[in-house]
């Protein structure tokens, strides 16, 4: 799953336009215009498509989590990334989702659950420890997929499409 995936199915799931993805790069002072956005939302089939990279796919995340609780307190600086931490990248995207979103674990295993991928409450806590921990699990590709699908469902019913059926490994 790409992070152009990510971004669609996200865009999808929380009923956001252009505009509202727009805003959100705003937030964290970056000018994005329709045009580049459009080529983001491309499947990579479609011509014109352009690879979401790591760095935009997190100033997405970090829009939403401004979009959805507000700017950071300035007087508590930002907590500093190591590079085992940026090499665990879809655990930086579950994590940022589930800080945007203020979930909780019961809520973060329903939407696991609903995705067909349940999972502990000891799995789910590895997700989020430190690389260096030695119960850190890594999120794998087909996790994320199932947790946004059933993100999906979360949020908007049993009966929301599900985009996951074209992934299935």
């Amino acid at each position: 799953m790409t992070n152009n995936d990510i971004i669609r199915r996200l865009r999808y799931t929380l009923g956001f336009g252009n505009k509202d993805v727009i805003e959100m790069f705003r937030l964290v002072q970056v000018d994005m215009d329709y045009d580049t956005l459009d080529r983001l939302l491309k499947k990579e089939e479609e011509e014109g498509y352009v690879e979401c990279n790591a760095k935009v796919m997190e100033l997405f995340l970090d829009g939403l989590i401004i979009l959805k609780r507000g700017p950071r307190d300035s007087s508590k600086p930002a907590p500093k990334k190591s590079n085992e931490e940026q090499a665990a990248f879809n655990n930086v995207i579950l994590r940022k989702i589930r800080i945007a979103l203020e979930f909780k674990d019961g809520d973060m295993l329903e939407c696991l659950r609903l995705g067909n991928f349940p999972i502990s409450k000891s799995e789910l806590s590895a997700l989020f420890r430190k690389p260096s921990h030695r119960n850190y699990m890594d999120c794998q590709e087909q996790l994320l997929r199932k947790f946004l699908s059933g993100l999906n469902k979360y949020l908007n019913g049993d009966t929301a499409e599900d985009f996951d059926e074209e992934n299935e490994d």
